[in-house]
């Protein structure tokens, strides 16, 4: 197991009903890994779970997209009413203020 479970109080318990045949399958790839059935089943599902999170994590955006982005970065519109009070607003309580 990783360094970093080490040493974890462990008090929580997972079950999984498998087949005989999922079973063996599991055995025999954590056996050429060297690790028991427990840890090989943790330490893939711990993988797993992290790359799932990643991927739903992560912002894919389409080329249009992209583009729409980039525009409005590059060329962004003209602050409302509301926002150059806000500015204004900030400027005058914090600018000239030391820090």
């Amino acid at each position: 197991m990783p360094d970093e479970r080490r040493g974890q109080k462990k008090g929580s318990r997972i079950d999984v009903r498998v087949s005989s045949e999922h079973k063996e399958l599991l055995e025999t790839a954590a056996a050429m890994k060297g690790l028991s059935l427990s840890a090989y089943m943790l330490s893939e599902s711990l993988a797993a779970a992290q790359k799932d999170i990643k991927a739903h994590q992560k912002l894919t955006l389409s080329d249009r997209d992209r583009d729409l982005f980039l525009s409005a970065m590059y060329n962004p519109p003209s602050p409302n009413s509301a926002l150059s009070a806000a500015i204004t607003e900030f400027q005058s309580e914090y600018e000239d203020k030391p820090l």
